[in-house]
């Protein structure tokens, strides 16, 4: 048989068409069995969190006296007054004198300066001294924060920065919540991949983050963890990252 120029080109064109043809076919039968290959190892990775409110059940409360008088006896004397004063506050307020703890004295002589330079004239003698409250009724320590102007009333030079609140039951809570925030990890590792005609498989791998403790309904959050002492109501939220096997 005897082809013109033309046939050769048409025929030449359709064996061309038909090896692009088997070549793609064999391409798409290859990539979707590599897709079930993957599929069968597939491994979805999620987070699960979970959060409780709580009352804080310590407090230390850290107040801070401070004096200055042309001398330095007349100062540490009046520390002292200073210091017996605040004492019969807290005591008449409902505090134990056992939970109330009187740190030394501290003093330092204030210098006068001219231009930038010490003239070497002693100015006055300062007198510091900390005290510290330690008890489990938090409510009253709140309340003789909030009312320790009555003092200040009287001349007593008190440094008030409010009281620390804490958790003792953190630890425990940790643990109950990282079982809950596990257990939320399953069911969205579950709803994911069910979405899409899938199983989860068992648990590959699991990573705790930081415990965040926060006042209530606060969005504070710390990459190294948060806990907030300035308040008695907290919440305290924990979160983790797990891996399933999917199938």
């Amino acid at each position: 048989m005897k082809f013109e120029a033309s046939d050769r080109i048409k025929f030449a064109s359709a064996v061309l068409a038909a090896a692009i043809l088997s070549s793609g076919l064999t391409l798409g039968l290859y990539k979707v069995g590599g897709g079930l290959a993957a599929r069968a190892g597939n491994a979805i990775t999620v987070t699960g969190t979970a959060s409780e409110d709580a009352k804080a059940d310590n407090a230390v409360w850290s107040l801070n006296l401070n004096e200055s008088q042309s001398t330095l006896a007349t100062s540490v004397k009046k520390i002292d007054a200073s210091a017996d004063a605040l004492k019969k506050y807290l005591l008449n307020g409902g505090v134990s004198a056992d939970q109330i703890e009187l740190g030394p004295i501290n003093s330092n002589a204030v210098m006068e300066y001219s231009n930038g330079n010490p003239t070497g004239r002693i100015l006055a003698y300062q007198a510091y001294r900390t005290v510290t409250v330690r008890t489990k009724d938090v409510e009253l320590v709140s309340k003789l924060s909030n009312d320790i102007g009555t003092l200040l009333a009287t001349g007593v030079n008190v440094g008030n920065y409010g009281p620390a609140y804490y958790l003792s039951t953190l630890d425990q809570m940790r643990a109950k919540l990282l079982a809950a925030a596990m257990q939320d990890a399953k069911e969205r590792a579950k709803a994911i991949t069910e979405a899409v005609g899938g199983q989860v498989g068992p648990l590959l791998s699991v990573s705790t983050g930081p415990t965040q403790v926060t006042t209530r309904d606060s969005l504070d959050r710390s990459a190294g963890g948060f806990y907030d002492v300035s308040t008695i109501d907290k919440t305290v939220n924990v979160t983790l990252s797990a891996s399933f096997k999917t199938s």
